[in-house]
């Protein structure tokens, strides 16, 4: 599908990717795992109207580069997107993230000093205790699981990221999500941000979200079966400037499942939030 990203930020760690559209106000967009900045690609095109909107993979994700023993942990992408908002030459631009990006976006805020005028977080991952079953297993175990033949790889990655959604995806937008994590480098990278993925990077900052100054919207999908909506109204009562809003119909990948809300969110965020 006709998503690119033509840029790129070279770390120590492997190439990032990523793209600007249009022009205006700032915003950016964070995406969570196992998925890519495609997942906003509906409200990024519709928001490039009217704003300058950064999106970006994350280093080991989608078009971003994936080698052996990369760091792709919270810790790695934090200081990452600290190092291209001052590449992108962004002193306090609107962020908006998702799942995991949400915890890249409070990590980078609270240990690395980025400035942002306002944060909008749509099912984030930033409470303990997190991660299902499934996740746990593939955890513990992630070098039995890379070794799986490539089809029933594919197969599992297509039923885990289906999970996801609550309506369900259209084929084009799964095969979008789990073409980036099949063949030889994307299967290990599949399960090497696996086992990155330590709950003590948001147990770093989980306490200090209290002293979070700026406003932050929390928005969920009301299926969401990945973290449950009442994590969403536990966070928003632990920052000092929030607000929480369901949205009904969605699950875990809201911006999928209901576009449209999503994106009237995001426009009341970046009208209301200064």
């Amino acid at each position: 599908m006709d998503w690119n990203l033509p840029e790129e930020f070279v770390t120590p760690d492997g190439v990032v990717r990523w793209a600007r559209l249009g022009a205006g106000r700032p915003v950016v967009l964070l995406h969570g795992t196992p998925f890519s900045s495609f997942v906003w690609r509906a409200v990024a095109e519709e928001l490039a109207g009217d704003h300058q909107v950064f999106v970006w993979d994350m280093l080991g994700y989608g078009r971003s580069e994936m080698r052996p023993g990369q760091d792709v942990s919270l810790r790695a992408q934090g200081r990452i997107f600290t190092d291209l908002l001052a590449e992108w030459g962004l002193r306090r631009p609107h962020v908006v993230a998702h799942d995991f990006g949400g915890a890249v976006a409070l990590r980078a805020h609270l240990l690395h000093g980025a400035e942002y005028a306002a944060l909008a977080l749509f099912d984030p991952v930033a409470l303990s205790p997190w991660g299902s079953p499934f996740f746990r297993l593939v955890q513990e175990h992630f070098a039995v699981f890379e070794r799986l033949p490539g089809n029933l790889h594919a197969a599992l990655v297509r039923e885990y990221v289906l999970s996801a959604s609550s309506p369900g995806l259209a084929p084009g937008v799964l095969d979008e999500l789990v073409a980036p994590w099949t063949g030889v480098e994307g299967q290990p990278a599949f399960y090497r941000q696996i086992a990155q993925a330590d709950q003590r990077y948001t147990d770093e900052v989980q306490h200090r979200y209290g002293e979070i100054e700026i406003p932050v919207s929390v928005h969920w999908g009301a299926d969401d079966e990945w973290i449950p909506p009442a994590k969403g109204a536990e966070l928003a009562a632990l920052l000092p400037r929030s607000d929480f809003h369901l949205v009904p119909g969605a699950g875990h990948l809201v911006q999928l499942d209901a576009p449209g809300p999503v994106l009237d969110l995001v426009l009341r965020f970046l009208r209301e939030a200064v």
